[in-house]
């Protein structure tokens, strides 16, 4: 199955829920690469022999990779550190995701500065570009695991926002503005 992704609702009922509008409104995955968002599907049995994702690996430098666990058994300080992971939120890198099992939803900002919650299930991997703005929540499953990809060694630092004068948001605005072909306004 093929991601899924739509614009959100106003709603401020439990984040875990999907959040459709009414009539929902789906998004492409071609909107969402127009917003920087890269995404494959993989086979998540086979992710330790996967050659498809050696390939992605090698072709956009990921040497650092980790398996992360997020469930409320497995974390400590589970409710705190989903509050931190679902602040909107910048980095100065990619930040790079592959759903092995369970579920969770990544939120971005469009250029019009909508949310699009992107549903993320086993074997999909998303790149998020630098300078997107961005949060993380589980479904109401309460469980997923990820592999996080980075090039060279990690660092995990989110610049909560607003976040208009950074020189990563500032370059991520100028790339869509030219993608685009209008000024896109920071928000």
């Amino acid at each position: 199955m093929a991601l899924e992704a739509w614009f959100m609702d106003d709603s401020n009922d439990d984040q875990r829920l999907p959040h459709h509008r009414n009539p929902k409104e789906f998004v492409t995955v071609d909107y969402l690469a127009d917003l920087g968002v890269v995404y494959w599907k993989l086979n998540p049995e086979n992710y330790e022999n996967d050659s498809e994702l050696s390939k992605i690996r090698e072709e956009r430098g990921y040497d650092y990779m980790d398996l992360l666990d997020l469930c409320p058994e497995k974390v400590s300080n589970y409710e705190e550190k989903l509050k931190n992971f679902f602040t909107e939120h910048i980095h100065k890198d990619e930040e790079i995701r592959y759903c092995l099992a369970g579920s969770g939803y990544f939120d971005v900002r469009d250029k019009d500065d909508r949310w699009i919650r992107i549903w993320m299930k086993p074997g999909d991997l998303i790149v998020l570009p630098a300078g997107i703005y961005h949060r993380f929540t589980l479904d109401t499953s309460n469980y997923i695991k990820l592999m996080r990809l980075f090039v060279g060694e990690p660092v995990w630092t989110p610049y909560n926002r607003p976040q208009e004068e950074h020189p990563v948001r500032k370059e991520y605005i100028k790339g869509l503005s030219q993608k685009f072909g209008e000024t896109i306004q920071a928000y």
